[in-house]
């Protein structure tokens, strides 16, 4: 968990670094490349809030969720750092962490990059698409396996893991153009 929170950090500050260099460019206000900062800085984060719906509400029995809500009613955050260090991989049916979440999210991605103008909203979209493709990716090379389990969850039929890489590839080519519009939008 420790080397994913550094690789989610690492990616983006690789994509904050592409996005401001484009905008320092293209002569933007600086208020914008906040804004950006902001909008991954949040986005990136947003789609954990799985875990705590998977402790509170889909397996609040077991010994991990009464451990998380006992840290948290006294404040205890770096235990419930710890906790989600040492079981999110056991985290098998989460909401964001999908497959059907992803296309959903990749379909309102394109919805919301033609619609608005907002570098805000964009980078918040582009840290969430990041987020997943961290995780995938992450996990591919750590056991393909894991990985299936987590994006198909719930379903009867999974993507067999040989085709785990092409997929993966699918939505990194969306992401590429998710940046492509974000940068194009402040021309």
């Amino acid at each position: 968990m420790k080397h994913e929170f550094r690789y989610h950090l690492l990616a983006l500050l690789i994509i904050f670094i592409i996005i401001s260099v484009f905008l320092v460019i293209l002569r933007v206000n600086n208020i914008k490349i906040i804004s950006v900062f902001l909008g991954l800085f949040l986005g990136s984060f947003i789609l954990d809030i799985d875990h705590f719906i998977f402790w509170f509400f889909l397996k609040p029995n077991l010994e991990e969720s009464r451990l998380v809500r006992l840290a948290l009613k006294h404040y205890n955050f770096k235990s419930v750092c710890h906790i989600l260090k040492t079981s999110h991989r056991s985290h098998h049916n989460l909401i964001f962490h999908h497959y059907f979440f992803q296309v959903i999210l990749t379909l309102f991605s394109f919805f919301i990059f033609t619609l608005t103008n907002n570098l805000f909203i964009f980078s918040f979209i582009v840290a969430m698409n990041l987020h997943l493709l961290v995780d995938e990716i992450i996990d591919y090379f750590y056991n393909p396996n894991i990985l299936q389990n987590w994006l198909f969850a719930r379903e009867e039929t999974q993507l067999p893991v040989k085709f785990l890489n092409r997929y993966i590839f699918m939505f990194l080519i969306f992401f590429v153009i998710f940046i492509i519009f974000m940068i194009y939008s402040q021309l």
